[in-house]
């Protein structure tokens, strides 16, 4: 088991406003418009897109409105902290 992130972590950046508590799904990246090509991790700012951009993760947790995403590591790293739900 991973040990937690210390409370300096420097991907913490006051995301409990938002995130704490949050229903995230695992995904595969999608746009939620036609003009956006890519997200990125709230935490560490990976960026999340579809098969076609190589330099990118291909799937994340994502909030239901996906207006959110977090990569896997992060997701492990701060699920305990942030109280995160799974959606099926």
């Amino acid at each position: 088991m991973s040990q937690e992130p210390a409370d300096d972590d420097w991907r913490l950046q006051g995301q409990e406003r938002y995130l704490a508590g949050a229903s995230l799904k695992l995904m595969p990246w999608v746009s939620p418009n036609p003009s956006w090509d890519h997200d990125h991790c709230e935490f560490c700012s990976a960026k999340l897109a579809g098969p076609g951009i190589a330099d990118a993760l291909h799937q994340g947790y994502a909030t239901q409105g996906l207006e959110h995403w977090v990569c896997l590591q992060c997701f492990q790293d701060f699920r305990e902290r942030f109280h995160f739900r799974v959606l099926p």
